[in-house]
Parts: C-alpha cells; structure tokens; sequence
C-alpha cells in the first residue's frame, strides 16, 4: 500500500525520498548509538556514515537535539509496541499472571536486542539535551502496558496486602500526579487506588533497574544466570501486586 501524503493524495516522488532519507538517517544513527553510545552522536559523524555532506542532513534534522528527539520517539514506540503486542497475545485476558510474564519479558528481549537504543532510553542523560514534551506519549506505551494488566487484575477481583504498618503516611498525596494521569487516560484502579499506583510504580522501577543493571554490567559477580534471575524478580513482584495466583490447597 503507498504511503497517503498529509494533504490525502498519493505523496510525490520527492515525498518518498525525503521519507526513505529520513529512515535511512534514523537507521544509521541508531547503529552509532549501539556502537558509541547517546553521548557522542553527531549530525556530522552519522551524515558521513550515510554518504551524505553535513550540510544535506540539515535538511532532514535542524539539530542533534531534532535527531535524538526522532530516535527517541521512535525507540519508545518500538519498546511499547512489544510490550503491548505481548500482552496481546495472551487470550485469556483474565489470566493476569501470565499477561504480566509475557510482557516483563517483551520488554527485556526488546532491550538486550536494542542495546544501543534502550541506552538512549535507560540510560545516562544526554548532556546538553532535555527531552520535549512531545516525546510523552511515546514514553509511556510501555509503562501503561504494564499498569494496565495490573488495573485489569484488580477490576476483576484481584487483591493486595495490606501495606506495612511502619512506612511513613501520605501515600494518597503522593501518588495523586499518577492518578491523575491515569485518570486522564481513562483508568481508575479498582481498590486502593493510591497503594497499587504506588506498587505498580516500584514494580515499574524494579523492572528497568534490573535490566540497567544487566546491560550495564552491575550485575557481573552477583548473579551468573541473567535470564533466570530476571523471572525470579519478575514473579515476585507479582505477590506484591495481587497478581500471584494464590495456592493451591
């Protein structure tokens, strides 16, 4: 199928080769990303790779800010899309627990493949560079994909244990920017609302920290079995969520 221009008509022919320079760019300046990493990205550097003089890529990105922008967007899209192809894939949407596997474990995969890209994503800030706003929606696909398997467990029945009693009061003032934004998206935990925007935060944190930690390298000497230790986190956060399927009498 050709690709509709903006205006509804067929695009012309510059139309797809700005298009297919474009791409060609963003694919080039991915795989300098999985070989130097975010910080030493340049327009230079990537318009050499493609065989192009400087000034020509200026046509395509007014900046290195513009192309980290590109490459971050379409990174963030591509993690969230693999997160939430995963948990589609699951028939029995009632089946929490394994919605929540497949997912965790899309997002890891997508990760160790995209080592490159997920350092964009994951990890040190760029310097110089502060991500815009019009890379949020983007950004959080894979969060939501996440939080909504955590929502559907609990409209369907699913419970938490109680929070401990010893940590410090004000989780409903704390989590009210999360539930705001959640509410905005049309998503209203069922139950303790507060407590499970709070957990499925911490869930969301330890599932990042633990694939940071194993594409940077934290984890050599302390675990030898990098998959197996990943399932082992990833099941256990379930308890915390009310996700675990309870036992078997």
């Amino acid at each position: 199928m050709d690709t509709v221009a903006t205006n509804g008509k067929a695009p012309t022919a510059r139309e797809r080769a700005r298009t297919e320079i474009t791409a060609e760019i963003l694919a080039t300046a991915r795989e300098r990303l999985t070989k130097q990493g975010p910080g030493e990205l340049s327009l230079r550097a990537v318009a050499r790779d493609v065989g192009m003089v400087s000034s020509a890529v200026y046509r395509y990105f007014a900046s290195r800010d513009e192309l980290l922008t590109a490459l971050l967007i379409a990174a963030y899209n591509e993690l969230g899309a693999a997160a939430e192809d995963a948990d589609a894939g699951v028939e029995d949407r009632e089946a929490y627990l394994e919605r929540w596997l497949a997912t965790c474990n899309a997002i890891r995969n997508w990760a160790l493949s995209h080592p490159g890209d997920y350092a964009l994503l994951y990890g040190s800030p760029v310097p110089g560079y502060a991500a815009p706003q019009d890379t949020i929606p983007a950004a959080t696909r894979v969060t939501l994909a996440l939080v909504r398997i955590v929502t559907d467990a609990h409209e369907g029945g699913a419970d938490i244990r109680p929070a401990p009693a010893n940590v410090p009061v004000g989780v409903e003032s704390l989590m009210q920017d999360a539930l705001d934004y959640l509410g905005a998206l049309g998503i209203t935990p069922a139950g303790p609302a507060a407590e499970i925007a709070l957990r499925s935060i911490s869930a969301w944190s330890a599932i990042f920290g633990t694939i940071s930690f194993e594409l940077f390298g934290h984890l050599v000497g302390s675990v030898s079995d990098y998959d197996a230790y990943f399932q082992q986190v990833i099941i256990r956060l379930t308890d915390d969520l009310g996700l675990a399927k309870p036992a078997q009498t």
